[in-house]
């Protein structure tokens, strides 16, 4: 599988550096960037980066957020805040040691999306993200700098990578276009069932949560966007069900 990752709003450049330095030392090399900061040549970026100034760095890509959640399965890594089941936005979250079991034999691309240095990523970004990955660290103090965080995620990665090729029972994940067609598909039976309006947000955000647990292969996508497309037609034209359409 291939595990890139993407700093969102870094306000430090020696963070980004530290991050890159990271994914060198854990056989990372796709770096992507959401309004970086500058990272002149000269600066403490390519000065805390190690051996990454010389390709992770340079070689890194400034996207949009749009782009990490349109192209990739996205793992955002953000600290606990004691939320439970009643409250999908940083909750179900796994550990890292248990995010690399999840992705182990897993034929995907994936993204870990760090976040600012003081806020980290905010809720809404965090809504549009497949799976939330948090540090367990003492309750007391649970809040990491930037290039801690990365370092402890990426550590328990490191096996997880292009080059592990001993499992043979790989799971081909289906694609981000084939699961963003599964939901819309679901936000059309929400509003054919009339499920409230105000909860359909939320709603939306569980289905892609447990589905970004699952890792639904190609054929299984398909079957569930069929699924749910008849069921909306048959809802949308009820006289179909009475010919057994």
């Amino acid at each position: 599988m291939t595990i890139a990752v993407a700093v969102v709003g870094a306000e430090t450049p020696g963070n980004v550096g530290t991050i890159a330095r990271a994914m060198k030392n854990f056989g990372l090399s796709d770096l992507y960037l959401v309004d970086p900061p500058e990272l002149a040549p000269e600066g403490e970026a390519y000065g805390f980066a190690g051996h990454a100034r010389e390709d992770v760095l340079p070689d890194a890509s400034e996207v949009s957020f749009d782009h990490l959640v349109e192209n990739f399965h996205t793992v955002g890594c953000t600290a606990v805040t004691n939320e439970d089941e009643r409250r999908h936005v940083r909750y179900p979250f796994v550990t890292p040691a248990e995010l690399a079991e999840s992705l182990r034999g897993v034929e995907t691309e994936t993204c870990i999306v760090f976040g600012r240095e003081r806020v980290g990523l905010t809720n809404e970004e965090l809504a549009r993200l497949d799976e939330v990955c948090s540090i367990p660290a003492s309750a007391a103090y649970p809040v990491l700098n930037l290039g801690q965080a990365a370092t402890v995620v990426l550590y328990e990665l490191r096996d997880v990578s292009v080059e592990e090729t001993q499992l043979p029972d790989t799971i081909e994940r289906a694609s981000e276009s084939e699961l963003e067609g599964l939901y819309e598909e679901l936000d059309r039976f929400l509003a054919c069932i009339n499920h409230p309006v105000e909860k359909r947000e939320k709603t939306m955000r569980l289905w892609r949560r447990v589905l970004g647990r699952a890792h639904p292969t190609g054929r299984e996508a398909s079957t569930m966007r069929g699924l749910f497309r008849r069921a909306s037609g048959l809802l949308e034209h009820p006289e179909r069900l009475q010919k057994g359409e």
